[in-house]
């Protein structure tokens, strides 16, 4: 006799555990499938975002900057530090560490909700039912009403650089380096190579950077992705725009990396090599032939703005469907999906989910970039303020960057904020807050800050917005 439940869950990172804690506190039965195994074998809930990405990289790029501080930055506080150098063993034995915490504080999250947490794989099949196959034991199919896709993503494998796990790694393998590379090269230069470069170049590695895009970060803001530039380039990482990947051989020990940019043919030797270039959509074996889901032609399942198949009660949500491969917005359709699931009213505002990159400086934004509001057709007004005239950056030695706010014209209200510099990432949830309640400049104008504070440069642009700011001239 085959187990049943209200609701099945088929992944457990921040889209699936997310969805399936919320159907439980509805009241329904849940059963959440996963399968992720580590390196070392065992498995463990979380996916992707606790176990190879968000999670990990974060604790290293903390460790990472900390030791580039003490390095760089201490001796401008009058703090003399004997010679530092780094312990890479110790320091990626903390970086396991919180990946077990946090993944093993799934499994009690779980346990705190009633959600059954089963370790192996699911398949759905036609008819709203899930064949579990366990890690160890028999082969069984779920009975549900309801069934979650929330299978995540996996790096994108280049023919031309194929992963040997050694020395042509994807991002997770990058995480797990035993030493510092004497010279890394990264192919992409997008969220995820620039991170896992910062990490390694701040360490004494010397990064070399490969982006076919001819724009530095073409995902945000103009003035911004100038300044990014500009810092990473002080940061001694070596960032080749135009140039594109034709091959890589790992035979000799190092890396030999060719690569075309506007000059010609172009080869480098590296110790390692990280390809950055994208993720795709995880669903290998997700799918029985009969089971009616589309993909599209990239390989995503196919989903309406409530995250609905063509499936009568089936939904899928996070890196497996459009949109933003983002944890957090992964999260948001969890939640939205097990609400419309027990009938009550969700939704998400998509335009309203804020992106970070987590270099130093830290880089944020959401909604419009200038050039995007431009293109819409409408008449807009713009602010920034640096954060070399904040009291608060200058006390923390951390003044490069600024915020940036675009606006409407006509109605003043705010279409985009744009933030590079220190702590961009908590600061951004100010602006989202704002602009989800449709908030307009002035209305940010009038909202005291704390003093000093960074988020004090978030009510200067605003006020530069109208030429009024009160620490920086204006324009």
């Amino acid at each position: 006799m085959s187990r049943s439940f209200d609701v099945v869950v088929i992944g457990a990172g921040p889209a699936g555990y997310i969805a399936a804690i919320r159907a439980s506190q509805h009241g329904m039965s849940v059963a959440c499938i996963d399968e992720w195994q580590n390196r070392d074998g065992k498995n463990a809930f979380g996916g992707t975002c606790l176990n190879a990405g968000c999670i990990p990289s974060k604790a290293l790029l903390e460790s990472s900057e900390l030791f580039h501080r003490a390095n760089h930055e201490f001796s401008k506080h009058g703090i003399k530090v004997p010679e530092v150098s780094v312990d890479v063993p110790k320091m990626q034995k903390r970086r396991a560490s919180i990946v077990r915490q946090l993944t093993g504080g799934i499994a009690g999250l779980f346990k705190a909700a009633n959600v059954e947490g089963l370790v192996g794989h699911g398949k759905l099949l036609a008819d709203q039912k899930v064949e579990f196959t366990p890690v160890d034991g028999d082969v069984e199919v779920l009975d549900t009403k309801y069934v979650v896709l929330a299978t995540g993503s996996t790096p994108i494998e280049l023919d031309i650089a194929p992963f040997d796990d050694e020395n042509i790694v994807d991002s997770w393998g990058a995480l797990e380096f035993d030493a510092v590379p004497e010279r890394l090269g990264v192919v992409g230069a997008g969220v995820i190579g620039l991170e896992l470069g910062s990490v390694w170049g701040r360490l004494g590695a010397e990064v070399v950077v490969l982006e076919a895009m001819d724009d530095f970060l073409f995902m945000t803001d103009h003035d911004v992705a100038k300044i990014a530039a500009k810092a990473f380039k002080k940061q001694g990482m070596d960032i080749n725009l135009g140039a594109r990947l034709t091959s890589a051989n790992s035979a000799t020990g190092k890396v030999t990396v060719n690569y075309d940019d506007s000059e010609g043919g172009q080869s480098i030797e590296v110790d390692k090599l990280v390809v950055a270039v994208g993720r795709r959509p995880f669903s290998d074996n997700l799918l029985a032939d009969d089971a009616g889901i589309e993909l599209d032609e990239r390989g995503f399942i196919v989903v309406d703005n409530e995250c609905r198949t063509g499936v009568k009660n089936v939904f899928a949500v996070g890196d497996c469907v459009r949109g933003p491969m983002l944890a957090h917005k992964g999260s948001e359709e969890g939640v939205m999906v097990a609400d419309l699931i027990t009938g009550e009213v969700a939704e998400i505002n998509y335009a309203m989910i804020p992106s970070v990159i987590y270099t130093a400086p830290e880089i944020a934004w959401v909604g419009k970039t200038e050039a995007e509001a431009r293109a819409d057709g409408r008449v807009i007004k713009t602010g920034s303020f640096p954060f070399a005239a904040s009291g608060r950056a200058k006390a923390m030695e951390q003044t490069d960057g600024m915020v940036k706010i675009i606006a409407a014209d006509d109605d003043d209200a705010v279409l985009g904020v744009h933030i590079i510099g220190p702590m961009a990432g908590e600061l951004i949830s100010e602006a989202v807050l704002a602009m989800e309640f449709q908030a307009s400049t002035e209305d940010i104008q009038r909202t005291i800050h704390a003093h000093p504070s960074l988020a004090e440069a978030i009510h200067e642009a605003a006020l530069a917005v109208d030429n009024k700011a009160l620490n920086f001239p204006n324009r």
